[in-house]
């Protein structure tokens, strides 16, 4: 049996001077098949990446910075649990601390599982990247399952999936939950534009 996750143990994440720094596409897709050998969990990380960037510009009116921001985060929020199970998110965390990339980034990666990273989610990216993270792969393990995969699957289907525990049973419900409390919006509304925006990531 694997040791748990250790917590991170600090609130406050690089260095206020480098807002706005991030890593160009090419470079953060880089990071990805470097350190994420597993194309399920590579997937997985484009397809919050994917849903991050759409909310930002739909639902919060984020200028492009933003947006890069909110994808750079869901795209790397995964990238050392692979090879770091027991110190995911410190290895990613102190990467691209040392890459002197945006504090509002680093953050919202380290504090995308509070109840595992001991970080709590702060900003408006922080509490959706701690909801689109299980949604996500909640909804794409619901797609899987049926022949056509996304095409034609309904909140509703997946709505009755979250309800049977044996389902995608390593999906917390709790975290979901907790998540929800944190943004007030109705969780079809989330399962909704999940289903639109990763559909057609590859």
């Amino acid at each position: 049996m694997s040791e748990p996750i250790q917590p991170i143990g600090r609130s406050s994440f690089g260095d206020q001077a480098n807002r706005g720094n991030l890593l160009s596409q090419d470079e953060a897709l880089q990071l990805l098949n470097d350190w994420v050998p597993n194309e399920r969990l590579q997937l997985h990380m484009k397809q919050v990446a994917a849903v991050m960037k759409a909310w930002a510009i739909e639902k919060e009116n984020a200028d492009e910075l933003t947006a890069r921001k909110w994808e750079q985060a869901g795209l790397l929020h995964d990238a050392d649990w692979e090879k770091f199970p027991n110190e995911h998110c410190r290895v990613i965390i102190d990467e691209l601390e040392k890459r002197n990339i945006d504090p509002d980034v680093i953050h919202c990666i380290a504090s995308h599982g509070p109840r595992h990273f001991g970080v709590e989610p702060e900003s408006k990216m922080d509490k959706m990247i701690y909801a689109f993270d299980e949604l996500s792969g909640f909804v794409h393990a619901s797609a899987l399952i049926r022949p056509t995969r996304y095409e034609g699957m309904d909140v509703k289907s997946v709505m009755k999936k979250l309800k049977t525990p044996s389902f995608a049973a390593q999906v917390s419900r709790d975290d979901i939950n907790d998540a929800l409390s944190r943004i007030d919006r109705p969780i079809e509304e989330l399962i909704e534009f999940v289903i639109e925006h990763q559909k057609n990531v590859h």
